[in-house]
């Protein structure tokens, strides 16, 4: 299967949106892969380029919105594959969080996607094709103690994201929000959150693989979003029918180190 589209996937290089990267490349989708460190983005190439794609790379830091700014300026391809999967989380309390912290992960889980989404969704509705894949959370359908600002965020894409994509329902462009739950990324180590119980069960965690083709499927099939993992699934109708404050008791028990 030949196609001469290309894909543009911000945190690609490892996690969901290196899995992500993979699928699009077997389906013969040339692609830009977006990340902080060059040699973690060569490396990745060389493995994609295994695929007979076309794999460019382009390294920027996307928590600085001047950077993500020039990322729009450096591309000069057509873009009919968005996705904004780069994102970033800070464990521990609010009030004992470094604030500078915190500000670089909004920035780059909502001013990013914000950036990155308004310039090619203008691309996209002009020639009346496109797709554009978020990543949000299933942390952003209920309220997170111990990582309140992440939550935060997530909440804002998926709110984001559906309202976009209504106003764009007859124009051919379609949004996509991927909303996985707890999964064996980098992400927990990152967010220095491997004391929480929520990461101290292996076992609870996806396989990022399977969580980034649930994403590509319903990217594929133009769906609203989805929700990955039938735990997850039941876990967010529960959150649906009970009150935030008692979804926020929850997800402290679930989050808060193991040792309290």
């Amino acid at each position: 299967m030949e196609t001469n589209k290309t894909a543009l996937i911000t945190g690609a290089t490892s996690g969901i949106g290196k899995e992500l990267a993979k699928l699009f490349a077997a389906n013969k989708y040339n692609l830009i892969i977006v990340a902080r460190d060059q040699a973690e983005l060569d490396a990745t190439a060389a493995e994609l380029n295994q695929t007979g794609v076309n794999v460019t790379t382009i390294a920027k830091d996307l928590s600085d919105l001047e950077q993500v700014k020039a990322l729009c300026a450096d591309v000069n391809q057509q873009v009919d594959v968005l996705v904004n999967n780069a994102g970033q989380g800070a464990y521990g309390l609010f009030k004992d969080n470094d604030l500078e912290k915190e500000l670089n992960i909004i920035n780059l889980n909502i001013g990013a996607t914000v950036i990155l989404t308004k310039h090619f969704v203008k691309q996209m509705a002009a020639r009346g094709d496109g797709k554009i894949l978020n990543l949000g959370s299933i942390a952003g359908k209920v309220p997170g103690p111990w990582q309140a600002v992440y939550h935060g965020t997530k909440a804002f894409v998926l709110s984001f994201t559906s309202a976009i994509r209504e106003e764009l329902k007859d124009s051919g462009v379609t949004l996509t929000s991927l909303m996985p739950g707890v999964t064996d990324t980098d992400f927990f180590n990152k967010a220095e959150m491997n004391d929480s119980k929520v990461v101290q069960d292996p076992e609870a965690m996806a396989d990022p693989a399977d969580v980034a083709k649930d994403g590509y499927e319903a990217l594929m099939s133009g769906e609203d979003r989805i929700i990955s993992g039938f735990k997850n699934k039941v876990q967010i109708g529960m959150s649906n029918v009970i009150p935030d404050s008692a979804a926020a008791h929850m997800m402290n028990e679930q989050q808060k180190p193991a040792d309290k």
